[in-house]
């Protein structure tokens, strides 16, 4: 592992140059790589969009693992000289914070693929989705989601009602951490979407968002894996839930829920790819981020679960989706039509915050 960051920057440049050489090249028998994903219908598309080609194309096997997008495992093998991952998803916040603590390779640009018209791929993501140590790959939010069978009247249609019990009786589900939530009570409590974070970034802002949540705590149901909301809202155990919007996307075209979105709010983040510092098999990492995050991979992951690509030459190859013939554009959560007081989640003030705030959401919760 680098001793330093210029020579880690050195190594990553080293090692772009070789995944340039062998990107084009033909297939390498015998080798093999681990990507590590969220499980699930995410990690079916991740593997039929990026997996499944890249081994076509290259001969180069990807075992897949499941991981809820924690540090802690990759933090250990980093620290101990034992890597046994090598390409990680990471949420923009993780993909930070790990670089920062050099547990993640650096990634050279210039290594990956041209947009199709030949753009190179540094004009071509979108702005924030390449950073020092990640790539970006789809774009998603999250959002909440209720099943319609149960609001034949008045549906909930803004974050204002998620928290309204007396318009909208019912358990709520959110996710067990702090993240979105605390967005999503400033939100509901009449802060602007553009100011959510500079009043969270004030111990009296955080105080309010605590208040606003502090306001429906006695009805929520807390989740902690993406496949838990789409099952209770079918289950009938919540009457809305915060969720990641590909689960809910799939559990309306494939298992016919008639679930509906709610759009406005949503906190939409990229993830991204990147490749965990010290892998002995580092040139077939890079070649496999570089495979997975071209326009064409990119927009096949999209026509098989709603989140968008991070690249702009990608967006018009997400056209319908493969298994059912659906319209994708109105399902992404970067499509004009529900980007309406979006969140776009600033990832380094969770960097900065995150720790105190896990402290403090969990003692909340103990309350």
């Amino acid at each position: 592992m680098p001793t330093s960051r210029l020579e880690h920057a050195v190594a990553a440049a080293t090692a772009s140059a070789a995944v340039l050489a062998l990107v084009l090249a033909g297939p390498v028998a015998g080798q093999s790589v681990t990507a590590v994903s969220y499980g699930g219908s995410y990690q079916r598309a991740s593997t039929e969009a990026w997996f499944e080609p890249f081994t076509a194309s290259t001969g180069i096997r990807v075992d897949v693992d499941d991981f809820t997008g924690e540090l802690a495992q990759i933090r250990a093998q980093v620290e101990v000289g034992n890597v046994y991952w090598d390409v990680v998803d990471l949420g923009g916040a993780e993909t930070t914070l790990a670089c920062d603590e050099g547990l993640l390779e650096l990634i050279d640009p210039g290594m990956l693929p041209p947009a199709p018209d030949g753009t190179p791929a540094e004009e071509d993501f979108a702005p924030g989705a390449l950073t020092d140590c990640g790539v970006g790959g789809v774009v998603w939010s999250t959002i909440y989601a209720y099943d319609a069978g149960r609001f034949p009247d008045a549906r909930p249609m803004t974050m204002e009602d998620f928290f309204d019990l007396e318009k909208f009786p019912g358990r709520r589900g959110m996710r067990r951490v702090p993240m979105a939530n605390l967005e999503f009570a400033l939100l509901a409590d009449g802060v602007p979407a553009d100011e959510v974070y500079a009043v969270l970034d004030t111990p009296a802002g955080l105080d309010r968002a605590f208040r606003r949540l502090d306001t429906i705590k006695d009805e929520v149901v807390w989740w902690e894996a993406g496949a838990q909301p789409p099952q209770m809202l079918a289950d009938g155990e919540v009457v809305m839930s915060t969720a990641y919007n590909g689960r809910i996307f799939n559990a309306q075209v494939l298992e016919g829920q008639s679930f509906e979105i709610v759009w406005d709010g949503q906190v939409l983040e990229t993830n991204q790819l990147a490749v965990v510092a010290g892998t002995p098999r580092l040139e077939a990492a890079l070649r496999l981020v570089a495979f997975a995050t071209s326009a064409e991979r990119l927009a096949a992951v999209g026509r098989r679960i709603s989140y968008g690509p991070a690249r702009a030459s990608a967006v018009p190859l997400v056209t319908t989706h493969l298994e059912t013939g659906v319209d994708m554009a109105p399902h992404l959560p970067t499509h004009p039509d529900n980007l309406v007081r979006v969140i776009r989640r600033d990832q380094s003030w969770w960097v900065d915050n995150q720790d105190e705030l896990n402290e403090r959401f969990s003692a909340w919760l103990a309350r």
